[in-house]
């Protein structure tokens, strides 16, 4: 009778439905328009007189101002909400695409990529109010499916660039299509049903009550299921954090309040300066940590790969991009496995990290060590599937541990962490490639044995923090 009850109670809204379907499609123009540029960043400055090291450093510019502002922002969209937060870094990225269109100098090109750099986190703010608008069982689900939809505009994209770029001007034409691009995503945010997911359900006591024993029961399901690592549990934050109460930002379609975007400036970083603070002292350094030394294994993997291809097995450049576009698909593809995946585990995210890290681990040495095309192939494969499933894993483990009133933020600072992956990736490569062609993806193998070792430790502790919270409940 109480499932029953649940089920009713739990039911999202048609206005909710429409804005994830909606969210999806943002992800995928999103990529879609990035996509078009980036094959064709290196070529412009270039072409624009730079030399090979201010090339570089041009290049990296981009890189670092996204690892220092994506924590930031982030924190920004938990404060003044989603739907500001949104619109402003699409309207602000589509002007440093059009503005990059019209860079005729290294110096126009530097300062397109600077609100780029700053306020390209649509993605994430994106995955963050998906996992306002879902419950904590279909998140997996949910964010399988937008990382899905985003990978196939990524891939779509260089198709289209290329072909604009065989035409005189095809650089600006790219530049300007995707500012474009990005304006259509911000007038497609604007007209959501923000209102219909927005109201507050009022209802009797009975549905009160009712709607208690729901999470109560989802929250006991999910320590036995082994999701019991959020040490800050978004339905007791709803019912015992006064300041999460107020913010009117309840899980379960209760109700979910944003906070005007004209408040006050020191409010606002007073807020984003708080929420960051509680990140940084929270326990969650182990999460954070596996991130690292997986993203830079994952990105090692790819560093040289068609460098290796070409001196491990002679393979010409074109069979080895049809090689990178096969994974490639397969990662797309590969997200909407993540729910029945899930499903399959019981919920029980921190045994499927750790599955997919130590598999992922084995296909990067079966890679490292293969014999022949076909292994490499094999390792291909599978290599897009756990690399997808683990992405999206982690993430609703930093969602569970850190509590959903800080999403953004904690996906903002994982960004952060990735970024800090692509800082050092080209480095610890270069360095490797030094002593074999297999150099990266033999160090890649070392941090994701790490990262095993890691979670192998740490995962008891979880579990023993999750029933310590049940017995005190």
């Amino acid at each position: 009778m109480n499932n029953q009850k649940c089920s009713t109670l739990f039911q999202k809204p048609r206005g909710r439905t429409r804005i994830i379907q909606c969210i999806y499609v943002v992800g995928f123009m999103d990529l879609f328009g990035v996509s078009m540029i980036i094959p064709l960043l290196s070529h412009h400055v270039k072409a624009l007189g730079a030399s090979p090291t201010v090339a570089g450093i041009v290049g990296s510019t981009y890189g670092i101002l996204q690892l220092f502002s994506s924590t930031i922002v982030g924190s920004w969209s938990d404060v003044v909400g989603r739907r500001y937060s949104l619109l402003t870094c699409l309207l602000l990225s589509a002007f440093g695409y059009g503005l990059l269109g019209m860079s005729s100098s290294i110096a126009l090109f530097v300062l397109a990529r600077i609100p780029v750099g700053l306020f390209k986190h649509s993605l994430s703010i994106c995955r963050a109010l998906l996992s306002d608008l879902v419950s904590d069982s279909e998140r997996p689900l949910v964010m399988g499916h937008f990382n899905a939809a985003s990978s196939v505009g990524f891939i779509l994209g260089p198709v289209v660039g290329g072909y604009l770029t065989e035409h005189e001007g095809g650089f600006y034409t790219s530049s300007f299509t995707c500012a474009a691009i990005f304006l259509i995503n911000a007038g497609l945010v604007w007209m959501l049903p923000w209102s219909e997911t927005l109201l507050h359900r009022n209802g009797t006591n009975s549905s009160n009550n009712t709607s208690k024993v729901c999470h109560d029961n989802n929250y006991s399901k999910s320590v036995h299921n082994g999701s019991h690592a959020n040490s800050n549990h978004p339905v007791l934050a709803a019912e015992t954090d006064p300041a999460y109460r107020a913010s009117g930002k309840h899980r379960g379609g209760l109700m979910w309040r944003e906070v005007s975007l004209l408040q006050p400036a020191w409010r606002q970083l007073s807020s984003v300066g708080s929420k960051i603070h509680m990140v940084a002292s929270s326990d969650m350094w182990d999460l954070f940590l596996v991130r690292l030394l997986m993203a830079i294994a994952i990105m090692l993997y790819y560093s040289n790969f068609s460098l290796a291809m070409e001196e491990r097995f002679s393979l010409k450049p074109k069979v080895t991009g049809y090689l990178i576009s096969y994974s490639s698909t397969l990662g797309a593809l590969a997200g909407f496995l993540v729910g029945p995946v899930t499903q399959l585990y019981g919920n029980n995210m921190p045994a499927l990290l750790l599955h997919s890290t130590l598999l992922t681990c084995l296909l990067i040495f079966l890679y490292a060590a293969a014999p022949s095309v076909w292994q490499v192939l094999l390792s291909s494969t599978f290599f897009a599937i756990s690399t997808s499933i683990g992405r999206t894993c982690i993430t609703d483990l930093e969602l569970q541990r850190g509590g959903v009133q800080a999403s953004g933020t904690l996906i903002g600072a994982g960004q952060s962490v990735t970024a800090v992956g692509r800082v050092l990736a080209p480095l610890l490569s270069g360095l490797a490639q030094e002593f074999s062609p297999c150099g990266p993806p033999s160090l890649g193998v070392v941090l994701a044995l790490a990262a095993v070792a890691l979670l192998l430790i740490r995962i008891p502790k979880w579990d023993r923090r999750g029933m310590t919270k049940m017995a005190t409940l």
